[in-house]
């Protein structure tokens, strides 16, 4: 039996929904019968992924693009008000919004702000813009994060990435504890952790996932309830996902360096940790 938010005549809205996981998500939430909005910077890839959503949905004006900047908290409260008008409320909240951009942690503070600005507040515009009235409504209601596992094992390369997806993934779980906590709460919260992904304009990696599987993964979870989603790819197992989790966490209980997975000392015994592990 489905969860009942992901129900034909439910409200979904999702960021960052023009390519994708984003866009993925919303033709699967159309198919099951679900209004749909589309949230992203204005473009023809968005006017064009609002077609493609449309072509699937199960009914006619169920579904809508809104372009909306996730960093302006502004915009974000408009796209609740039009969501509202459109569809009488919010059901399903999918913040996708991401970018990336490498940069060193000495990077132009520029830099920084802007990837802070849209990987974690814009999720944060987010959930103060439509969790009111989704708790206020009393129905059954989710938020799903979309997070990374460069948040969790903090692989160096890229760090207002990591940094942003770290506090998103702390935020998530603080979020997920307090609604479980309020009195007569419907509403949940989830984390998605992508593996390797084939988005955007980039070429298809071998091993990658293509977003049809990350969503698959991610439908599944949310009926089952689950609140981390953490999705393998075809290089990465979920036990070798497990692995580097526990090394990473264990580079604190055993007082080793910052990151010792790509320290040149610690390779034997991270390989050899990976067997045990097995």
């Amino acid at each position: 039996m489905s969860h009942p938010v992901l129900s034909p005549g439910r409200a979904a809205v999702v960021t960052g929904a023009a390519s994708g996981i984003g866009l993925e998500a919303c033709k699967r939430f159309a198919a099951l019968g679900m209004k749909v909005c589309l949230a992203d910077l204005a473009s023809e890839a968005a006017e064009a992924a609002r077609a493609a959503v449309a072509e699937g949905a199960k009914g006619e004006g169920e579904v809508i693009a809104v372009a909306t900047d996730v960093s302006d908290a502004a915009q974000m409260a408009d796209l609740k008000a039009q969501v509202d008008a459109a569809f009488g409320g919010t059901d399903l909240l999918m913040n996708n919004a991401v970018m990336r951009q490498l940069a060193s942690t000495w990077a132009d503070p520029a830099v920084w702000q802007r990837n802070l600005a849209v990987n974690f507040f814009g999720v944060v515009n987010g959930v103060q813009a439509f969790l009111p009235d989704m708790l206020a409504a009393g129905r059954s209601g989710m938020i799903v994060n979309s997070g990374s596992k460069q948040g969790i094992t903090n692989p160096p390369g890229n760090a207002p990435y990591n940094v942003a997806k770290a506090a998103l993934k702390s935020y998530t779980e603080l979020l997920q504890h307090e609604l479980r906590n309020t009195e007569g709460a419907c509403v949940s919260a989830h984390l998605l952790i992508p593996g390797m992904t084939t988005t955007g304009t980039r070429e298809h990696r071998p091993g990658a996932w293509w977003p049809s599987q990350v969503v698959d993964l991610m439908i599944a979870a949310l009926e089952a309830g689950d609140f981390y989603i953490l999705c393998p790819d075809g290089e990465v197992t979920p036990d070798m996902d497990r692995t580097r989790i526990r090394w990473a966490a264990g580079d604190i209980y055993d007082n080793r360096p910052a990151l010792s997975r790509w320290h040149p000392d610690y390779g034997d015994a991270f390989a050899a940790f990976g067997e045990d592990d097995r």
